[in-house]
């Protein structure tokens, strides 16, 4: 029998950095700013559903931030995530490359759809979707007819792309951007952990067609709630904001719709949250690379537990901490003891091509992803002021 290791000081380690608490969570929101003050507005002046000025305002300083050319708001990032599929052209019977390490609402989202997902693998250096297994899979099966990239093997068309930047860490998105463009596909980008986090300079979500962000509660910034759309092109993101709003025709009292629309408008009082949230973002993300470092130095000194870094060419939020244990057995003791001692801890999400609706779906044998559902944990990263 293997012998248990004793994880007792990094236990005390993150119980000292979170104040000693009884218990300590993995990641909370924070109200220090303008929240209070923004929702009594909106209760005061009864703009509490989606009409009101902090919707607005929300769109406007979030594309301001990101450097997005227009914003659009959603009730959830899943919701943002269906929509960005839709409106880059996926359609019953696609298929989308995206990666099986990844929360289930990026699979939910092109499955809305009546798309399929063919899972490949991940980077080590960012544990998001890789551009060079994207491009061995697509040398391999795939083939252009007129203009767009079919699967030999199934004969469907490869419509889109979605990685997902892990935990807050960018992928290689410039390079996926160029293996998209070489073989004629959407790049849709999963930005819904990454708020904040930039590669090259430039802010995750805004490298393809439409970039999708997540505010719930357990994000960086929360809206309760949220998702957003970013986009580069004006008129498209103009099309997106008709549509997510019962696409009704503007009119004083008439209710006329010229599409089939979605009920995926943001409440004013959520956007309040995310104006107020928005206000100390630099600061929040401030803290979390403050205890990401605590973290990377301590774990220097702990054997047989890496802390994971934020990758090359990237400034990430570090949205959740992370440490890699030697095998499964070590990620399971850890998880075990951290969680019986007050200390919240979690593995991996489950991986896509294990869940019964996905099981069937094509994959690249994911030696990487495996690697990391053996061994990753998530531990406490909530802002500290």
């Amino acid at each position: 029998m293997a012998v248990m290791a004793d994880y007792s000081k990094t236990i005390s380690f993150i119980k000292e950095l979170y104040g000693n608490q009884e218990f300590t969570p993995l990641s909370v929101p924070v109200f220090a700013g303008n929240e209070k003050k923004y929702l009594e507005e909106c209760i005061d002046t009864t703009f509490v559903s989606s009409v009101g000025k902090f919707v607005d305002r929300f769109e406007e300083e979030i594309a301001r931030y990101t450097g997005a050319k227009k914003a659009v708001v959603c009730v959830s990032g899943t919701n943002a995530l269906h929509m960005s599929l839709m409106l880059s052209g996926v359609e019953r019977d696609d298929e989308v490359l995206t990666q099986a390490l990844t929360f289930i609402a990026t699979c939910n989202a092109l499955s809305y759809i009546g798309a399929h997902p063919v899972f490949i693998d991940v980077d080590r250096s960012t544990m998001g979707l890789s551009p060079d297994a994207v491009k061995q899979w697509l040398v391999k099966n795939a083939e252009i007819r007129k203009g767009e990239c079919f699967n030999k093997n199934t004969g469907r068309r490869v419509k889109a792309c979605v990685p997902m930047h892990t935990f807050g860490h960018p992928v290689r998105i410039d390079e996926l951007a160029a293996v998209c463009e070489e073989y004629h596909i959407e790049l849709v980008e999963d930005a819904a952990e990454s708020i904040g986090s930039r590669y090259k300079g430039k802010h995750t979500g805004t490298f393809g067609k439409v970039g999708a962000i997540s505010f719930n509660g357990n994000k960086t910034i929360t809206t309760g709630g949220g998702g957003m759309m970013l986009f580069n092109d004006e008129e498209l993101a103009a099309y997106a904001k008709h549509i997510t709003t019962q696409a009704k025709i503007p009119h004083r009292w008439e209710f006329r719709h010229d599409h089939i629309g979605y009920n995926y408008r943001m409440p004013n009082i959520n956007a309040a949250l995310g104006c107020a949230q928005l206000e100390n973002l630099d600061k929040y993300i401030a803290s979390k690379r403050e205890t990401a470092s605590a973290y990377a130095e301590f774990f220097k000194n702990i054997d047989d537990i890496e802390f994971f870094v934020e990758p090359e060419n990237s400034f990430s939020n570090y949205w959740l901490n992370v440490v890699i244990l030697k095998d499964k057995d070590a990620q399971v003791d850890f998880l075990q003891q951290t969680n019986d001692n007050g200390v919240m801890t979690r593995p991996i999400w489950e991986l896509m091509n294990r869940l019964p609706m996905f099981e069937n779906c094509e994959n690249d044998g994911l030696k990487n992803t495996i690697w990391f559902a053996d061994r990753v944990v998530n531990i406490p990263s909530s802002v500290k002021l």
